[in-house]
């Protein structure tokens, strides 16, 4: 656990974390919560699979398929925001983004290095949420065609560590994530 009085230190226990997430199957990191707004106006939120998170370029980053609800109230508006509980630090992380959709032949690389197993979770037919009469009436070919990037510059972090005194702290890229601490 980092000091309890230096907003840098808190923030470098964030980014290890969302870096834990990305290389440990059981991080608290690893599965965030990522709302978006739907094209009607609605919240949205639903679990995704933490892919990537480079401090150095302030970005993170998952991966869906590009028939998805997400994608399409992303199309709408382009901004979302991940929440990730972790347990153990007894520490909240969430994160405003903007988001940038990333398909075709832009993800080829990324492609080829998704293990053949897990393909089958891209490209769901017919598309996600649409109705079927069965709950296995739905096919997963696993096509690159079925595959998208979301690639996520974060634009501001809020933090909140439980303890027997919270503490909490926002940053953004604006103030070169300085930092300011605030009431929990």
């Amino acid at each position: 656990m980092s000091d309890h009085n230096d907003l840098a230190a808190f923030l470098d226990e964030a980014w290890l974390c969302l870096e834990h997430g990305v290389t440990d199957k059981d991080a608290g990191a690893r599965h965030p919560a990522f709302a978006t707004v739907s094209p009607v106006g609605w919240p949205e939120v639903r679990t995704v699979v933490l892919r990537a998170a480079d401090r150095a370029t302030a970005q993170v980053e998952a991966h869906t398929d590009p028939a998805s609800a997400k994608v399409q109230a992303l199309r709408c508006s382009p901004f979302a925001e991940l929440m990730v509980w972790e347990p153990i630090a007894l520490l909240q992380i969430r994160m405003a983004v903007s988001v940038e959709i990333l398909m075709g032949a832009a993800v080829t690389e990324r492609w080829a290095r998704i293990p053949s197993d897990a393909r089958s979770a891209y490209g769901t037919q017919p598309p996600p949420g649409s109705p079927i009469d069965a709950p296995f009436d739905y096919e997963k070919p696993g096509q690159q065609s079925g595959f998208a990037v979301l690639i996520c510059p974060v634009q501001r972090i809020d933090l909140v560590q439980l303890g027997d005194r919270h503490r909490r702290a926002t940053f953004s890229i604006e103030d070169a994530w300085q930092g300011n601490w605030c009431a929990p």
